[in-house]
């Protein structure tokens, strides 16, 4: 890398503050999304490919990215799907020996934008204080006013459907065809260790399309459903919402993670708000009411429910609450076997302190007087 040849950037903010650095590679290239942050120390390339961030510039606030490489099992969907980078320090070289390529090259051949030399904390900082926003990154540094007027063309995360993006087209299977537990899977923005922790449980999973009818999904008789994570606002997905009002009524056990936590929600009568800044990283401090144990979780976030409303509804159980914040960390149904969480327990930040969930997902379906499994 002739570090002589990186151009110079920007991060510009919706509300017209610059921060300055320099692109990633010698690259020109411009990118729009909302800016958010990720506390991760580890688990860039995850974070990279994970649906759930579609339509986001990503600030890493540690400060060395690119470290130890890529890796082609490391990805949770098919490609890159933030929509730009910033970091401090973009490290060219990498030291891994199961890594099978160097992250700029990663990022090339997916074509994502990045920038780094950024004063990250300053911006972390900044966003924690005056909450999420969209921004550009570029380097067109000396077309300020013509980038101004772009961003403010780019609509917000709020109101903003994004699952129809990210969402598979067809149907398809994953995991054991002879398995003997069936789930229904609705892909709102899957993550592929999602169905990596389903499979090898013993299911087969078929996953849907976003807006699959329910018709669809009970037709294939399978002894669950699943809501998925996904990007974007939860109460624009209509067709989501009334399905899963209709997967609560037929008294098969269902479970949501992250969006499909909020749809749950949504399908409740609860309503969701765009949080100020939403929750991202590995180290997020959980309440089980449940148990009264303390989980550490992953998350990924800019939308929550409504607690007050959770609390006064009476088919509803806050089961988690966060402990920074005390927002609503998962729920269940007091009459079915229905529950979802607002974090990821297939990402092992723990490790495995939140795994019990999805065997608490094949209990119930084993349960179930419909399936028989030893």
């Amino acid at each position: 890398m002739n570090y002589q040849s990186r151009k110079k950037a920007l991060v510009l903010l919706a509300d017209g503050t610059i921060f300055y650095g320099k692109s990633v590679g010698g690259k020109e290239g411009t990118a729009f999304g909302e800016v958010c942050f990720n506390t991760g120390m580890t688990g860039y390339q995850e974070i990279f490919t994970d649906p759930s961030y579609f339509g986001q510039i990503m600030v890493t606030t540690n400060a060395h990215i690119g470290n130890y490489g890529t890796n082609v099992e490391e990805v949770e969907s098919d490609g890159i799907k933030i929509a730009g980078l910033i970091c401090r320090n973009f490290s060219y070289e990498y030291s891994r020996p199961i890594a099978d390529s160097g992250l700029e090259t990663f990022l090339e051949q997916n074509g994502l934008f990045a920038i780094s030399d950024v004063d990250t904390r300053a911006l972390v900082s900044y966003i924690r204080d005056n909450g999420a926003m969209n921004a550009v990154i570029s380097t067109e540094v000396d077309a300020i006013e013509e980038l101004k007027k772009k961003l403010a063309a780019i609509p917000s995360m709020e109101g903003l459907e994004l699952a129809s993006k990210v969402s598979t087209t067809e149907p398809y299977f994953y995991g054991e065809e002879n398995a003997a537990i069936k789930i229904a899977a609705l892909d709102i923005g899957i993550k592929k260790n999602i169905l990596r922790n389903l499979a090898k449980r013993g299911a087969c999973i078929k996953v849907f399309p976003y807006n699959t009818p329910f018709e669809d999904l009970k037709a294939w008789a399978p002894d669950g459903y699943f809501i998925s994570n996904g990007p974007g606002d939860p109460q624009p997905l209509n067709d989501a919402i009334a399905t899963a009002k209709q997967m609560i009524q037929t008294d098969k056990p269902v479970f949501g993670i992250c969006l499909g936590h909020q749809v749950i929600a949504l399908a409740n009568g609860i309503d969701t708000y765009k949080m100020h800044n939403g929750h991202r990283g590995i180290n997020h401090p959980i309440m089980n009411l449940l148990t009264g144990k303390g989980e550490i979780t992953s998350q990924n976030h800019g939308f929550a429910i409504n607690r007050e409303q959770t609390e006064a509804h009476p088919d509803l159980e806050i089961t988690h609450v966060h402990l920074n914040d005390q927002t609503v960390a998962g729920i269940r149904m007091k009459d079915k076997n229905v529950f979802s969480v607002q974090y990821h327990p297939e990402a092992s930040p723990g490790p495995h302190d939140a795994e019990y969930l999805f065997d608490t997902f094949f209990d119930m379906i084993k349960a179930n007087d419909s399936v028989a499994v030893s």
